[in-house]
């Protein structure tokens, strides 16, 4: 095992990621550079946009897919609506979405062709209300328009729309295997400019944790609903250098007939040291005084090995999948991430990753989440060498979050149930 952390007479510091072997390099000298700071002046927003900046806004909804399921809070108590109708989307103020992708990296054609897949009786009922009503099938059509015009089919601008190609194009339109949970805001609540977005840090702890059990849901139903989705990916992509089509809150729900080669090598590696992630996740970070933040359940540390400088959240059990955690395990994984994303600042793109035990797996994987900042660009040296530059060490990472944390920590912007440092 090569030691995952050496630093060397000069400053460089070379790392080796202790789980998959990533090796990395942060040279000294470039890690006090600013990050997360704004590069242009800021515009001021147009009332007149409201609700309407991107097409994930909630004054845009039909210019997405029809909506699975939402998040509701009346009166403070929060409530779980599905089926909806296009009639009756603006009736109540949804904190969460769950849609299907427009375009999938997976699409139905590629589940049925592939692997004989078919809608569930609940995507069928739920297709057929949607289109029984005028909106719902003008909706449905617009969309299938979209989808032909993309690919060049012929019919997408017949008027009406032949019948036959909505038909096969709502199919998919309703049993993706390629999901998007959506939060409410655009911006943060009394913003006056284009800067001031609403990212996870954004969200208060309840919220935050709403938006992560919201899609653990959705995880558990592809699972559920697709025999043949051996993985699902959960990831977010927050601005543009970070792969966002939109700076609006989203995460994605990505099925997959695969498990992928990390997975695979977790296995191997699992199957051989049981102990694996315990003893190379929080232990180790604790050894290097890399731990950020602690909860009863779960633990937030700098990484090691990473493309980019990473904040890993990690929970301390391995055994159940995600949709079989206790609340306070998911509260105490929630509250960790979200103290990370407010931590990192809406400026820094960031992608975040989630990586856990699927239902195929019988080795103990814990659920856990990585936060990149892409705060660099990959070039040549990376390509030709597979090793990877980063501007700012571990331990760098630590400090700058856990100083960011103690100042919201005093400001009440944290959960009360992690402790700092």
């Amino acid at each position: 095992m090569i030691e995952p952390l050496v630093r060397l007479p000069d400053g460089t510091i070379k790392q080796v990621n202790p789980l998959t072997g990533t090796k990395v390099w942060t040279l000294p000298g470039r890690a006090a550079r600013p990050i997360g700071v704004p590069t242009r002046t800021p515009l001021p927003i147009d009332p007149a946009d409201h609700d309407r900046h991107c097409a994930f806004c909630a004054g845009r909804m039909l210019e997405t897919t029809p909506e699975i399921a939402r998040l509701v809070r009346p009166n403070g108590s929060w409530k779980e609506l599905r089926g909806l109708l296009a009639e009756e989307l603006h009736d109540t103020v949804a904190e969460f979405r769950l849609i299907p992708n427009l375009f999938e990296i997976l699409s139905y054609d590629y589940w049925n062709l592939a692997h004989g897949f078919e809608p569930t009786p609940e995507s069928q009922a739920r297709r057929a209300a949607y289109l029984s009503t005028p909106a719902g099938h003008a909706h449905v059509a617009a969309l299938a328009r979209i989808r032909m015009r993309a690919r060049g089919a012929a019919g997408a601008d017949a008027e009406p729309l032949a019948e036959a190609d909505l038909e096969r194009e709502a199919v998919g339109l309703f049993a993706g295997n390629h999901q998007v949970v959506i939060a409410r805001r655009h911006f943060v609540d009394g913003a006056t400019d284009d800067t001031q977005l609403a990212g996870s840090g954004t969200l208060t702890p309840e919220e935050h944790w709403k938006y992560v059990e919201f899609t653990i849901e959705a995880m558990r139903d592809l699972y559920r609903d697709n025999a043949c989705a051996r993985y699902v990916s959960v990831f977010q992509n927050w601005l543009g250098p970070a792969g966002a089509s939109f700076d609006h809150l989203h995460k994605q729900v990505v099925a997959i007939d695969e498990l992928g080669s990390q997975k695979e090598r977790e296995v191997r590696r699992v199957r051989k040291e049981p102990d694996v992630f315990l003893r190379w996740g929080a232990q180790y970070a604790a050894e290097q005084g890399l731990v950020i933040a602690r909860a009863e359940h779960a633990v937030a540390f700098a990484g090691v090995g990473h493309r980019y400088p990473a904040l890993v959240v990690h929970l301390l059990d391995g055994g159940p999948r995600p949709w079989e955690l206790s609340t306070d395990q998911i509260r105490d994984f929630a509250d960790l991430v979200h103290a990370c994303h407010a931590a990192t600042g809406v400026h820094v793109p960031s992608n975040e990753e989630w990586h856990h035990k699927p239902p195929s797996v019988d080795v103990p994987i814990p659920l856990r989440a990585v936060i990149k900042w892409r705060i660099s660009t990959l070039a040549g040296f990376e390509g030709g060498t597979k090793i990877y530059v980063n501007t700012i060490d571990p331990w760098t990472v630590r400090e700058r979050t856990v100083t960011r944390l103690r100042e919201l920590r005093d400001a009440g912007a944290l959960s009360d149930r992690i402790t700092v440092g």
